[in-house]
């Protein structure tokens, strides 16, 4: 392209990127969750008139947008309690997919002229998988159980992969016009899944190799943001689950990364992390909400009104499909981690419930609906593919909308709109602190007096700690406020002189910014403190 041109496309991405940060702004004002905002943002655009149309590429999707966020959600997962709710996990991810599957391949038999046995499967394996960031985005806000939100976003992990195995698995039956026996697709289906785990899991034993020889943390974040592709295209190449693979390395390296990230890798990847979630998530939320004109233009000639009524019907037997489902598989999963020596405290019917009713579609239903082929073998049309694509996106819109909107009231008339607790937190900080206290004790008595001193000063410092901490346990918080007041005004006062000496060309800009790094750190380590009245040491 000759210098000073611009292109079509990088306005359009620009357009998009400013305002994915309006709406999210939008968003934070309403409290709501932002993806909500964003696809009703998008809907309302998609009507303006000449306004630019965005199609929703399924392969960006998959091979660009999918692995980051898949690698990213994992690494942050916390395998403990990943393991601890394995069996609930299994159960939604598998259990309640395959119960989709069927049960959207049962219902649309008789309440969708044109859809037969093999379609039913392909529509249901579209819709079978979750989308957790909205659910997970409006629970945390709202306090809802930490338990809940874990799984939650554990089930969205999983189901992603086993959702697009099933659809790969009942595409080819309808491509090719052959069902498998049980044994065959059996097979098929393990080779899916554990080939999968088993690439991802390689891929990450490799990369934490590499990285724990790499001390420089420009190097090791841009390897941890290609290794989720590394993992994701090496599934797809063998045959087997991308998503899977991607999440089995993820979560291995989310597990290890205290191992082999340096200091400042550790510091600096979180941000890094953090901003391509928002803007890949905003991206495809907004331009989900886009599509509505390119899903309609594939059914002229249909009449609105029937294409309204079919989409309603459908999305309510989607939903309903999984409050039926998660009753009984909760109580299944807790006979099962009963008799495999797992003690799991069962969930309330309260909390049953909200897992059901936070079961949002998202982004890949509507972008596995695109990626299907226009043409079977024989050269004939895929069957009912517009149609399908249309009630996909009305699924995505009623589960994500409506339910994403009802949920923050849902809870609260529930009774869990709480905020949680930090005790955790609480605890680590005070073992962490009396550990150092007794380990400084035993440099003590290795050491001369002429360092007395020193080991004075700092036992001093971890037994403030200590204190506060404990003050903290017991809620007599009102002295620390106090504590934290002054010495938030004391580091105003430092960043100011740091401003001041960098003004009058003392200090340079580097320098700083480094002062402020380390003000910084201290101010958002504190923050907590200024929202919930919880003590904290310094």
């Amino acid at each position: 392209m000759p210098a000073g041109e611009i292109s079509h496309i990088e306005v359009i991405v620009l357009v998009l990127l400013f305002l994915v940060c309006t709406l999210a702004l939008l968003a934070k004002r309403l409290q709501v969750a932002y993806p909500i905002v964003l696809v009703i943002g998008g809907l309302l655009l998609s009507f303006i008139p000449r306004a630019p149309r965005v199609l929703l590429e399924p392969n960006v999707v998959f091979l660009i947008i999918l692995p980051p966020l898949v690698f990213s959600a994992a690494f942050h997962t916390s395998w403990r309690d990943f393991r601890r709710n394995l069996v609930s996990i299994l159960m939604l991810a598998f259990g309640l997919v395959g119960f989709t599957v069927f049960g959207v391949a049962a219902t649309t038999r008789w309440m969708l002229p044109g859809f037969d046995w093999r379609t039913g499967l392909v529509l249901g394996s579209v819709v079978a998988a979750t989308d957790a960031i909205a659910a997970t985005a409006t629970a945390k806000r709202v306090g809802l159980p930490r338990r809940i939100v874990d799984l939650l976003e554990a089930e969205s992990l999983v189901n992603d992969g086993s959702g697009l195995v099933a659809l790969k698995f009942t595409l080819a039956m309808v491509i090719s016009g052959v069902t498998p026996s049980f044994f065959q697709g059996a097979g098929v289906l393990t080779y899916l899944v554990f080939a999968a785990l088993a690439i991802g899991l390689g891929i990450a034993v490799v990369i934490r190799a590499v990285l724990s020889r790499i001390n420089e943390a420009p190097i090791e974040i841009t390897i941890g943001i290609i290794t989720p592709y590394i993992a994701y295209l090496a599934a797809e190449s063998a045959g087997c689950s991308g998503v899977l693979a991607t999440l089995a390395c993820g979560l291995y390296l989310g597990r290890r990364s205290s191992d082999f990230y340096s200091l400042h890798a550790r510091m600096e990847a979180s941000s890094v992390w953090r901003t391509i979630d928002f803007g890949l998530n905003g991206v495809v939320f907004l331009a989900l909400g886009l599509q509505l004109p390119f899903v309609l233009s594939e059914l002229k000639g249909t009449s609105i009104l029937t294409l309204g009524i079919d989409g309603a019907l459908f999305s309510g037997v989607v939903i309903a499909l999984r409050m039926l489902w998660v009753f009984p598989g909760a109580w299944l999963s807790s006979r099962i981690s009963c008799a495999i020596g797992r003690r799991a405290e069962p969930l309330s019917p309260r909390l049953v419930f909200l897992v059901g009713w936070a079961g949002m579609r998202g982004v890949l239903a509507l972008a596995a609906a695109m990626s299907l082929p226009l043409a079977l073998q024989n050269g004939s049309a895929f069957p009912q593919r517009s149609l399908i694509i249309f009630l996909s996106f009305c699924a995505i819109f009623a589960t994500l909308v409506v339910q994403g909107l009802s949920l923050p009231a849902l809870i609260r008339r529930l009774g869990f709109s709480t905020m949680p607790g930090h005790e955790e937190e609480d605890l680590a900080r005070r073992e962490m602190t009396s550990a150092a206290l007794d380990s400084l004790n035993r440099l003590r008595d290795q050491s001369g007096r002429e360092k007395a001193e020193i080991f004075d000063q700092v036992e001093r410092y971890y037994r403030r700690r200590l204190s506060l901490l404990e003050r903290a346990a017991d809620r007599s918080d009102a002295p620390q406020i106090d504590h934290e007041s002054l010495a938030r005004q004391l580091r105003s006062v430092e960043r100011a002189i740091a401003v001041k000496l960098r003004d009058e060309n003392k200090i340079h800009d580097e320098v700083l910014r480094a002062l402020e790094h380390e003000l910084d750190l201290l101010d958002a380590r504190f923050a907590a403190s200024d929202t919930d009245g919880r003590a904290s040491p310094q």
